[in-house]
């Protein structure tokens, strides 16, 4: 099959009906428009949210103000007390060995955060730390390194 043979399925598809084209092809005159009024003439300049000079939707609902900022890093996030808990003493944590765990979806931005106690003694290679977890991989003996 190839794209020139493609066609719709028999009876899906209509003929486009030929509005104002004399009173035989029975949507002459008006052309199905109805008479007079703003609607019936050509151009119909009505934007889509006006609301014949009612406030519109859009003017009545409060401004969201503050904005998102695009250059932001967002961080894949992981707590020592999970670390204590699926990594033996003195195991090397990265973040290909936490994507194999399945404690992260993505490791291009990997913060490790101090909730939790550690217990064991890791190398723990993560983009960022927070300042309380890196004083607790060291206060359990491990090392804390900034991958850039």
């Amino acid at each position: 099959m190839k794209l020139h043979d493609l066609q719709p399925a028999e009876g899906s598809t209509h003929r486009k009906r030929r509005v104002g084209r004399g009173i035989s092809a029975g949507q002459g005159k008006t052309a199905g428009r109805g008479t007079k009024g703003q609607r019936s003439r050509t151009g119909r300049g009505i934007k889509l949210y006006f609301e014949g000079g009612q406030l519109p939707l859009v003017r009545r609902l409060p401004h969201n103000r503050g904005f998102r900022n695009i250059s932001r890093t967002e961080y894949s996030v992981v707590n020592l007390g999970t670390l204590d808990a699926k990594f033996d003493a003195g195991a090397q944590v990265t973040p290909e060995s936490l994507l194999k765990r399945g404690l992260v979806n993505d490791v291009n931005a990997v913060k490790v955060l101090a909730t939790g106690e550690l217990s064991k003694a890791l190398t723990v290679k993560a983009h960022a730390f927070s300042e309380s977890a890196k004083q607790k991989i060291v206060a359990a003996g491990g090392t804390a390194e900034e991958i850039k």
